[in-house]
């Protein structure tokens, strides 16, 4: 869980008072070519730690200079075409259906002409093994039953980050989503958890923010007490703004509830 605490005052009280307000809501997804923004590459890391942990895989695929798509929607048709192999694979075997996170990194000048080779990364649910899924990366050829392959293709599965306290999906997807030298593209399966906003209940006022920023533990125990179901990692993030005061942005992970024998 992410929460960003943004103080009111008592004027925004007056405000605010009489008004409904949404208690639930999904995060709006950003648009799917861009992950510049700030907004956009903290989706994407909410959405890998929210359906996807060491079980499963990350995957890295690339094409022969012989199979270098030409065009930025060859490429997507390329994937599209091995996602769609994949989920019939999964439905063979009676798995679980086929949940993916999908970024394609590449460069393009002027002309449109790819500057730097483009490929792809995915993350998928576990199930296939990692042989099978990097032997599938191949396009039918007309007049062949032999497939022809389209490139390297390297598949890995996920480690646990032992500097977080979950799963090193987070370090990844922060690594796919950093500012690029070219451009990005994103997409996901559609039966992924979603990023959930929720309005805290609780009112902290400007005195009460003022009070937490100039205790000795920068206000660890305050919000330790408000959340006590949740580890909070990393360092608690304190940024001033000149109009409403202190802002406050803490990462958490809800702890385990599994007994310990």
């Amino acid at each position: 869980m992410e929460v960003d605490i943004i103080p009111r005052n008592l004027e925004d009280e007056r405000t605010r008072s009489g008004r409904s307000r949404k208690r639930k809501e999904k995060v709006t997804a950003p648009a799917q070519s861009n992950l510049n923004d700030k907004n956009a590459r903290r989706y994407l890391v909410e959405l890998g730690n929210g359906n996807f942990d060491e079980n499963d895989i990350y995957l890295t695929l690339t094409y022969e200079d012989l199979s270098r798509p030409k065009t930025i929607q060859e490429a997507e048709k390329n994937v599209t075409n091995f996602l769609r192999r994949l989920k019939a694979k999964r439905k063979r075997n009676k798995l679980d259906s086929l949940k993916y996170i999908l970024v394609t990194e590449y460069v393009q000048n002027e002309d449109g002409e790819f500057t730097k080779k483009i490929h792809h990364h995915l993350i998928i649910n576990g199930g296939i093994s990692r042989d099978e899924l990097e032997s599938m990366w191949s396009i039918k050829v007309p007049g062949q039953k032999k497939r022809k392959v389209l490139g390297y293709a390297n598949a890995r599965r996920l480690q646990p980050d032992e500097s977080l306290v979950g799963n090193g999906i987070e370090r990844l997807m922060n690594y796919l989503s950093k500012d690029p030298k070219g451009k990005k593209r994103w997409s996901s399966s559609r039966n992924l958890k979603r990023p959930i906003m929720r309005k805290n209940d609780s009112k902290y006022y400007t005195s009460t923010i003022k009070k937490a920023h100039k205790s000795p533990d920068m206000g660890m125990s305050l919000f330790k007490k408000k959340y006590p179901n949740y580890e909070i990692v990393d360092n608690i993030k304190w940024e001033y703004n000149e109009m409403t005061g202190w802002h406050v942005y803490l990462k958490m992970w809800k702890k385990s509830t599994e007994r310990v024998i």
